[in-house]
């Protein structure tokens, strides 16, 4: 029958379901049947034989274009950041900048090494003291003031600076050249003055709120400033100074290197974002090989000892930082000044000083005597 040319009953049978999916695009094929090699497939037909040499786009070996899952992908066209990406694939994590002028802080920090290095050992007068490091400290406390001023204004705060200048010089003077005593003394007749000076101007509500944010400013600014000069009075003063210094670049220093290479772990998140556990203890490190060597070396003091002293000094120095972190995040500004290029200003870099002068004085007058 075949060879007769007449179509036997199989053939006819698929004319027949062929014209029926014609007419029917959901039936699906017979897979029974023959194909014929040289028809064209059709892409959006699941049911289509695929060509072997087509990427697999399920393939990792072959990655395949978004655009066009057909056609291999291509390495030199960048992302879309419109498509979708997979949660689960690693991505590489973004470098953390240091969020600075490091060149002009460099180059800031070394000239005020030197200022102070001169200051605490070049002595002059009758009898020869250090007052270069005594004025150093007075120009920073009244830069500090004005700066503070200049903050508080955003939050329509006026300050009465001359009276808190005055009330500066008197309390660093006299601690420095009198002792304890003088400096709480200094200190109140200071708020005091602020006080009337404020009152006097105009009185209210604004006049009493103007005049306890000074006395807050002088608390934290020439009072706490006053135990450095507390100390520079003492025996070995130059060395017990230096060192309290050393200590507090070292916890900076030490925080800020192992925060931008391994900060991972926020230390206060709410207050400074940027301040980590990692960064916490590359201060402590630090801090300690300089107390280690600076007790050893210059205060003629157990090693220990070093290690005690770097401990209180990286505890408060941290707490001044993130004091004033709060401070800045209440007033609603980045940095108290400009006047340090890389740094911002004067209180940006005596935050750590002036709450850690009072905590380390002490411990030093606890091992080293007055």
């Amino acid at each position: 029958m075949a060879a007769s040319g007449h179509p036997t009953r199989r053939d006819r049978r698929a004319a027949e379901r062929a014209a029926e999916r014609a007419h029917d695009p959901a039936d699906p094929p017979d897979p029974t049947e023959p194909t014929d090699p040289t028809e064209p497939t059709d892409p959006t037909d699941p049911t289509e034989l695929a060509d072997p040499s087509d990427p697999d786009p399920s393939d990792p070996a072959h990655p395949t274009d978004p655009a066009d899952p057909t056609r291999p992908a291509d390495p030199t066209r960048p992302a879309d950041p419109t498509e979708p990406t997979d949660p689960t694939e690693p991505t590489a994590r973004a470098p953390r900048k240091a969020g600075r002028n490091l060149p002009a802080a460099l180059a800031v920090a070394a000239v005020l090494i030197a200022v102070v290095g001169v200051g605490l050992f070049v002595p002059f007068g009758s009898p020869p003291k250090p007052w270069g490091f005594v004025a150093l400290v007075l120009a920073g406390c009244l830069g500090g003031l004005w700066e503070f001023s200049r903050a508080v204004r955003t939050r329509g705060i006026e300050l009465p600076l001359a009276p808190l200048w005055v009330g500066a010089v008197g309390i660093l003077v006299s601690a420095y050249t009198a002792g304890t005593e003088a400096l709480l003394v200094a200190f109140v007749l200071t708020a005091g003055g602020v006080l009337i000076w404020r009152v006097l101007d105009g009185g209210g509500p604004l006049a009493l709120r103007d005049a306890t944010v000074a006395i807050l400013a002088a608390a934290y600014i020439p009072f706490l400033a006053g135990f450095l000069l507390l100390m520079l009075g003492q025996s070995q003063g130059p060395e017990r100074v230096l060192v309290f210094l050393a200590l507090v670049i070292a916890n900076d220093t030490g925080g800020y290197i192992a925060g931008v290479l391994y900060g991972r772990h926020p230390l206060a998140p709410t207050v400074s974002p940027k301040k980590s556990w990692e960064g916490f203890a590359g201060s402590v490190v630090l801090a300690g090989l300089v107390g280690v060597a600076g007790a050893l070396f210059l205060l003629d003091l157990p090693w220990y000892v070093g290690l005690v002293l770097a401990a209180v000094a990286v505890a408060a120095a941290t707490l001044g930082d993130l004091s004033e972190s709060l401070i800045k995040r209440d007033l609603g500004v980045k940095d108290m000044g400009s006047l340090l290029p890389g740094h911002g200003g004067i209180l940006d870099r005596v935050d750590s000083i002036l709450i850690a002068a009072p905590v380390v004085f002490t411990a030093m007058l606890l091992t080293l005597g007055g």
